[in-house]
């Protein structure tokens, strides 16, 4: 397996949102030792959702301080305390940026042979599984970011983007 070419900020297709996993297969384990694979390749290495490799399936991988995994068709329930923190983002490589997020969560899903997990995470491992989930639903960092900040982020991260029709997420 090699390391997949992950999509820049910019790119449209991180604007849609992912299809539920029906199919637990071959080519879901496939999709999945890829999403590691890769992953693993990038700068931070926390996690990964298959968006961000051109897969519009609702698939996640992560890892973080000797915890590591991955979730099919995961759901969030989020706790009331929010932290702000540090965060980046693979399809922006090299920008940090503070976001508020939920201290906890507690996510449901399947493994890649359609059994069920929950992971329950504090912290840091916490908001990778935020961020993850957020790239399910087309949601980018910069739509959590207050406007004024977003504009910043977006000249940074795709300055073409400040013209496109993706710039924000409206759903």
């Amino acid at each position: 397996m090699t390391v997949q070419t992950i999509r820049p900020f910019d790119d449209p297709s991180l604007r849609t949102v992912a299809e539920p996993v029906t199919a637990f297969d071959r080519d879901l384990r496939r999709l999945v030792k890829s999403l590691q694979i890769t992953m693993r390749a990038g700068i931070g290495r926390a996690g990964l959702a298959a968006p961000q490799i051109g897969v519009p399936l609702r698939v996640v991988v992560y890892e973080f301080d000797g915890k590591s995994g991955h979730l099919v068709n995961p759901r969030l329930e989020l706790s009331e305390r929010r932290v702000v923190a540090d965060e980046a983002c693979l399809s922006a490589p090299g920008l940090w940026w503070p976001l508020e997020r939920s201290y906890m969560v507690t996510a449901r899903g399947r493994d890649m042979f359609g059994k069920p997990v929950t992971v329950r995470a504090l912290g840091t491992l916490a908001r990778i599984l935020q961020h993850e989930a957020d790239h399910l639903d087309g949601v980018l960092l910069s739509d959590r970011l207050p406007e004024e900040e977003r504009e910043r982020f977006l000249r940074e991260a795709a300055p073409e983007a400040l013209d496109s029709p993706y710039r924000s997420y409206s759903g």
